[in-house]
């Protein structure tokens, strides 16, 4: 691109929603174990396990980014109990098989962010993070213009999960 052409536009607004909106009262993961399934749909829950959820993030690092989250609010990986550790590891599993059915990633990151210093946005209910990787999906956008590309709305990144979830007879 020479000096004279103008570069395109990216609009990615729904940064903008996570950046101004008020910061929820509480915690989100207990609130939206509160609300039940009835509200699953909304709340972009993909699984309801015995112990442990199954959810999208509604601000992911990258498109399809999955949360595992016990139903205790807990904040460390050794105040839960062994079978709330197995459900999450399960969960995540699945959520691995049902990303590679869904969006066919390359890899795959999963962590534990313990505490604010560690990274954790959400520091008292621990959640592990299900961030699905394609070959060169880290280039000079985050970088240069703060911003990521998501190609695909969490609604129709849910509602496909959801079917693949069919598949699996959970």
């Amino acid at each position: 691109m020479s000096e004279f052409q103008t570069a395109q536009q990216l609009w990615a607004p729904w940064r903008m929603e996570f950046i101004h909106a008020p910061q929820e009262e509480g915690c989100f993961l207990c609130r939206i174990l509160r609300e039940g399934p009835e509200k699953d749909a909304e709340n972009l829950v993909v699984r309801r396990g015995e112990r442990c959820l199954l959810l999208m993030n509604r601000y992911p690092y990258n498109g399809g980014h999955l949360l595992v989250a016990p139903f205790r609010h807990e904040g460390t990986l050794g105040a839960l109990s062994a079978e709330e550790r197995r459900e999450m590891l399960d969960l995540a599993c699945l959520a691995e098989r049902l990303l590679v059915r869904v969006a066919r990633p390359h890899g795959f990151n999963l962590g534990i962010n313990q505490g604010s210093a560690a990274g954790a946005g959400l520091k008292d209910h621990l959640h592990m993070h299900v961030v699905p990787r394609w070959e060169g999906d880290t280039n000079f956008m985050p970088v240069l213009g703060s911003v990521r590309v998501m190609p695909q709305a969490l609604e129709e990144m849910h509602a496909a999960l959801r079917a693949a979830l069919a598949h699996e007879g959970a």
